[in-house]
């Protein structure tokens, strides 16, 4: 269970370095500030149909808009 641990809290401090970094940047978590999320389909098959919106920030790319989606739940 050790090194269970040792790799969830590894992740976890990721994950908290990314939401840290987006923040001072102003931009959303999920997509990069980019409002969309491309998939690998789009990269190979080019058609609007590929690039979805993000959810978490609502295709603006803005972190304040991730984080009030956050905080309300939307995401999850």
């Amino acid at each position: 269970m050790n090194i269970y641990n040792a790799i969830s809290e590894w992740k976890q401090d990721r994950y908290d370095k990314k939401l840290f970094r987006m923040k001072e940047l102003g931009k959303c978590p999920d997509c990069n500030g980019r409002g969309f999320i491309l998939t690998m389909s789009s990269l190979y098959i080019p058609s609007f149909e590929s690039i979805f919106d993000c959810q978490g920030c609502n295709a603006s790319g803005q972190y304040t808009d991730w984080e009030i989606a956050e905080k309300d739940d939307i995401i999850h």
